[in-house]
């Protein structure tokens, strides 16, 4: 089992930047891709950003791609999310995920999650 807690969330104003964290606790030795899914409210949740264990490898969604940076320190057992430039529509609860192995955009493979953090970008 993996546990994971994000912090970081809040209130910004469009244009500033806020930096997502997520601890990870547990079985955290395995190798696992770690992910960043976001749901805005009447809304599916959404593949955001990925890396790879290694940290060698990243993916983002288009609508961020430029704008958000995913990095880990495995040391640590972190993972960040730094989000730059936001937009009204980055609103939504962000969601830290686990998943044991290669990387895949499919919520649904994704074995760990946290509970969430609210982000609210204001116009």
């Amino acid at each position: 089992q993996v546990q994971l807690v994000e912090s970081g969330g809040g209130l910004v104003q469009a244009g500033g930047s806020l930096r997502l964290s997520c601890a990870a606790s547990g079985r955290t030795g395995s190798r696992y891709t770690m992910g960043w899914f976001r749901q805005a409210p009447g809304k599916e949740r959404e593949f955001v950003a990925a890396i790879t264990w290694s940290g060698g490898s990243t993916y983002y969604a288009e609508s961020v791609k430029g704008r958000f940076t995913i990095d880990r320190d495995n040391a640590a057992n972190t993972v960040h999310l730094q989000m730059n430039s936001l937009k009204p529509e980055d609103t939504a609860v962000y969601y830290c995920a686990a998943r044991y192995g290669a990387f895949n955009y499919a919520k649904s493979l994704y074995n760990y999650w946290g509970q969430g953090t609210q982000v609210t970008v204001s116009s």
